[in-house]
């Protein structure tokens, strides 16, 4: 399956958030939203306006990642608003998780469940098969443009090799310092979405890397 390219939104220039839309609608496979309350991570992004702002806009799907606490409050507003894709973290949810990912999938849109980098990506294997994907952050939650964690890959690789041997399809994102210099060893460990921030918005050509990232040649 060809990679599947995600920009997330929080990079996109505010001031022409119209302008930026037009560009994710004409070249992006999903439009990534970050949702933060200022909680569960330290610091605040956007709200239902802007999302639904964007819902009457967006041409692609809108892939929604609540970085809250309470992600369960959100469920319904989200469906409402026609987004296709909601995922939240584990460490949020807790006890909570097989619930919420069921409400996800009973109100029509794909459950995701999301990790930073210090849980193992061992805490997944008792979702899988309740949820549609599973979403790996390779930097820590809450800020845009930090480093790639190169040990991501390592959990990208094994969380593949579980779901094989499940036999399940369930898709693999990964969210933190995607560029062009990652994307092929992320889709040769395993990753079906890859979504990029700082390197799309901030590129001269946005579309140019998205085709890059989307198509990616193994570095020698």
């Amino acid at each position: 399956m060809q990679l599947q390219v995600a920009p997330s939104l929080l990079s996109a220039d505010f001031l022409h958030l119209e302008k930026e839309l037009e560009m994710l609608n004409a070249n992006a496979d999903i439009i990534h939203l970050d949702v933060m309350d200022g909680s569960f991570v330290p610091n605040i992004s956007f709200g239902f306006p802007v999302i639904e702002a964007l819902a009457s806009k967006a041409s692609v799907p809108m892939d929604a990642h609540f970085m809250v606490v309470n992600p369960e409050c959100w469920v319904e507003r989200c469906a409402h608003l026609g987004v296709r894709m909601m995922s939240f973290h584990l460490e949020a949810a807790g006890r909570k998780t097989r619930a919420i990912l069921r409400d996800i999938r009973a109100r029509g849109m794909k459950a995701g469940l999301a990790i930073n980098p210090d849980v193992p990506v061992e805490k997944l294997y008792p979702y899988i098969g309740a949820a549609d994907y599973f979403l790996i952050m390779s930097v820590f939650a809450g800020f845009g443009g930090q480093k790639f964690i190169y040990e991501s890959l390592d959990k990208v690789g094994a969380l593949r090799r579980r779901l094989q041997a499940r036999g399940d399809s369930a898709l693999i994102e990964v969210d933190g310092g995607v560029n062009a210099g990652n994307a092929a060893a992320l889709a040769e460990a395993g990753a079906d979405i890859l979504v990029a921030g700082s390197a799309v918005f901030k590129a001269n050509d946005p579309a140019e890397v998205i085709s890059q990232l989307r198509n990616p040649k193994q570095r020698c």
